[in-house]
C-alpha cells in the first residue's frame, strides 16, 4: 500500500513539474531568442511576461477547432494523440536523482517513476514511434504540403536514427548496461580528484564525439532548426500540421518540447554523469546551488534599485528575495542530500535546452538534400568509426 501511494505521489509531482516545464520552455525560448535579436520578448501578461504560457493555454483551449471536410477524420484526430502519447510516456523511465529515504519515515525510494533494466531501449523505441504521429498527420490531412512534410519526417528519421543509435552504442560499451540508473552510477567519481568520470571524459576513450553526434541527431529527432524540414514555413506553409488548429495544433508543439526535454535528459544521463556533481564535495560542489541562487537573488535586487521599466522596482526585488530564500534552503544539510542531485540533473538539462534554443536563433535551415547528405556521408561514417575504435580500446584495456 505504501508503494502504491508513493508511486501515485511521484506520478503527480513528475507530471505537474513536467507539464509546467513544457509550458514555460516556450516562454524561455521566446525570451532567449528575443535577447539574441535585441528584442524584449513577452512582457505584457504578468511581470516579465511570466503569465504568457497560461494565456496561450487558455487561448488554445477556448479557440474553435476547425476540421476541414476533406480530411480522413479518424486518422486526422489520431495523429496528435499518437505524437503526444509517445512524447510524454518516455519521462516515466528517466531517473532525476539518486535514492533517498522519505523524511520522517523508513521508506526508501528513488527519484524515478519506474526503473527498467532496458530503459534506454524503451526510450529509443518510443522516440521512433513518435514519427508515426507526424507522418499520419501529413497523410490524413489530404493536403499536398502536409503530405510532403510527413514524408520528409519519415525520410529524415531514416537518415538520423542510424547515426544516433551508433552514437548511443559507444558509451554503452564503457558501462556495459542498458539501465539508465546503472549508466549514471557507472559515471560517479573523479579522475585526479577533480575531473568527473562522465562518459565524455571516461577512459579508455572519451565519448565527446558520440556526444556531439547525438546532439546533432537530436535536432532532427525533435524537428528543430536547422533540421525543421517537416514544417518549413517558407516551403510548406506549415508542413505536416498545416490543417490543424486549436488544441490539436498545440499538441504537436507539446510533443516537440517534450521530445526536447527527453533527448536532453538522455544526453545528460549517458554523457554528462546524470545527477552527479561537476565538482567533488571537498572543492565545494555541495554549495554551488546555494551560491548560485543567492548571487542571482542579489543581482535581481540590485537591478530593482535601477529599474528599466515601471514595475521592475517591485518585481525584481520580489524575485530576488525568492531566489535568496531558495539559496538558504540549499544550505540545509538534509536538503542538500535530497535536492542537490536533482539540481545537478536539471542544471545539465537546462544547459542543453539552452543550446537548442541558441541554435534556433543562430543557424538557418538546411536544405533537404543537405540534411540527407550530412547524415549519410558524414555522421554515419564518423559514428561507425567512433564505435569501432571504442570497442577496440575497451577490448584491449578490459583484458
Amino acid at each position: 500500500m505504501d508503494f502504491l501511494i508513493l508511486s501515485l505521489i511521484k506520478l503527480a509531482v513528475v507530471m505537474a513539474v513536467f507539464m509546467t516545464t513544457l509550458a514555460y520552455l516556450q516562454w524561455i525560448e521566446r525570451k532567449v531568442i528575443a535577447h539574441i535579436q535585441l528584442r524584449v520578448g513577452p512582457t505584457r501578461v504578468g511581470p516579465h511576461g511570466l503569465l504568457q504560457p497560461l494565456a496561450d493555454v487558455i487561448k488554445l483551449i477556448t479557440k474553435e477547432g476547425l476540421v476541414p471536410s476533406h480530411v480522413n477524420l479518424v486518422y486526422y484526430c489520431l495523429a496528435p494523440v499518437i505524437a503526444v502519447f509517445f512524447a510524454l510516456i518516455a519521462i516515466s523511465v528517466i531517473p532525476f536523482g539518486g535514492e533517498f529515504t522519505v523524511p520522517f519515515t523508513d521508506i526508501h525510494t528513488s527519484m524515478q517513476l519506474t526503473d527498467l533494466n532496458i530503459g534506454l531501449l524503451l526510450i529509443l523505441g518510443l522516440s521512433g514511434m513518435g514519427v508515426y504521429g507526424v507522418a499520419l498527420a501529413g497523410w490524413a490531412s489530404n493536403n499536398k504540403y502536409a503530405l510532403i512534410g510527413g514524408l520528409r519526417s519519415s525520410a529524415q528519421m531514416i537518415s538520423y536514427e542510424l547515426p544516433m543509435a551508433l552514437a548511443l552504442a559507444a558509451p554503452l560499451l564503457l558501462v556495459n548496461t542498458l539501465s539508465l540508473r546503472e549508466i549514471v552510477n557507472a559515471q560517479s567519481g573523479f579522475y585526479l580528484g577533480f575531473l568527473p568520470k562522465w562518459s565524455i571524459f571516461a577512459l579508455p576513450f572519451p565519448q565527446i564525439i558520440s556526444f556531439i553526434l547525438f546532439v546533432i541527431a537530436s535536432f532532427a529527432e525533435t524537428n528543430r532548426v536547422p533540421f525543421d524540414l517537416p514544417e518549413a514555413e517558407n516551403e510548406l506553409v506549415a508542413g505536416f500540421h498545416t490543417e490543424y488548429s486549436s488544441m490539436q495544433f498545440a499538441s504537436f508543439f507539446m510533443a516537440e518540447y517534450a521530445n526536447m526535454v527527453t533527448v536532453c535528459s538522455v544526453a545528460t544521463l549517458l554523457f554528462l554523469g546524470g545527477w552527479h556533481p561537476i565538482l567533488p564535495d571537498m572543492l565545494g560542489g555541495n554549495w554551488i546551488a546555494a551560491l548560485l541562487f543567492i548571487a542571482s537573488g542579489a543581482m535581481m535586487i540590485f537591478h530593482g534599485t535601477q529599474p528599466a521599466r515601471k514595475w521592475d522596482k517591485y518585481t525584481f526585488p520580489a524575485f530576488g528575495v525568492v531566489f535568496i530564500g531558495l539559496g538558504l534552503i540549499f544550505c540545509i544539510p538534509i536538503v542538500q542530500t535530497i535536492l542537490m542531485p536533482v539540481f545537478w540533473f536539471c542544471a545539465k538539462v537546462l544547459f542543453l535546452l539552452f543550446i537548442f534554443i541558441w541554435i534556433r536563433g543562430t543557424l538557418p535551415r538546411f536544405r533537404y538534400d543537405q540534411l540527407m547528405r550530412f547524415a549519410w556521408l558524414f555522421m554515419f561514417p564518423v559514428a561507425l568509426a567512433n564505435l569501432l575504435l571504442t570497442a577496440f580500446l575497451v577490448a584491449v584495456f578490459e583484458k
